[in-house]
């Protein structure tokens, strides 16, 4: 089976998917400006692990680098959220109407 090229939003899902990868843009994004040192410092995790969650993390478009001499630092990308709110956007206007639908029916089965 041929699978086409991911889209925008599993893109941004399976880079979410991963729980440690989740911690770390989650540290990312509570931080203005982190390192990866910074962000190995107390975490259990190696800085090759870091440096490879980040990594998918920024083919995602979910965060951005800056290098500094030695030192690359990270800083979160909300922008890369876009399709997946865009996506839950979407679904949301299906479920709300079809709670309302549901509202509506229960009031004329029960007034």
């Amino acid at each position: 089976m041929i699978e086409a090229a991911p889209n925008p939003v599993t893109t941004v899902m399976r880079a979410l998917a991963d729980p440690t990868r989740r911690a770390v843009f989650e540290r990312v994004f509570e931080s203005k400006e982190i390192s990866v040192a910074e962000l190995t410092r107390g975490s259990g995790v190696t800085q090759g692990a870091i440096s490879q969650h980040l990594k998918s993390l920024k083919q995602a478009g979910l965060v951005a680098e800056r290098a500094e001499g030695r030192n690359v630092y990270y800083r979160a990308a909300p922008q890369g959220l876009e399709p997946l709110v865009d996506w839950m956007d979407h679904y949301g206007v299906f479920w709300r109407e079809r709670f309302q639908n549901l509202r509506d029916l229960l009031k004329e089965i029960d007034p």
